[in-house]
């Protein structure tokens, strides 16, 4: 069983910086695909960036693009999640998850594990 914590949310304003990380459990970290995704206010949960699992590939939202950055650190055994000039529409809680294969997918149900989620909040 693979456990996800996510941190490093909070409040920011209109063109603020965050950084989120999410801590797995377990010794399989380096052979799984890490995911980061997003549920805003009254919205489905949606993709926003993943890594494969030797973190050479990554994959991102169009809205993430430029401005979001994935990355991994398989001897810690975390993922982050870099994100700036951030606007109010990237509020939401954001999920880490994690995929039991190497490859990058974007699909939702491709993912085996799933974080509690971490809250961003960002004010206009």
């Amino acid at each position: 069983q693979v456990q996800l914590v996510e941190s490093g949310g909070g409040l920011v304003q209109t063109g603020g910086s965050l950084t989120l990380t999410c801590t797995s459990s377990g010794r399989s970290f380096p052979m799984y695909t890490m995911g980061w995704y997003r549920q805003g206010p009254g919205n489905e949960r949606e993709f926003v960036a993943a890594v494969s699992s030797s973190g050479r590939s990554t994959s991102y939202a169009a809205s993430a693009k430029g401005r979001l950055t994935i990355s991994r650190d398989n001897a810690k055994n975390v993922v982050y999640l870099r994100m700036k000039s951030l606007e109010p529409e990237d509020t939401g809680i954001y999920y880490c998850a994690a995929r039991n294969a190497p490859w990058i997918t974007q699909r939702e149900h491709d993912y085996d594990y799933w974080g509690q989620g971490t809250q961003v909040t960002v004010s206009s």
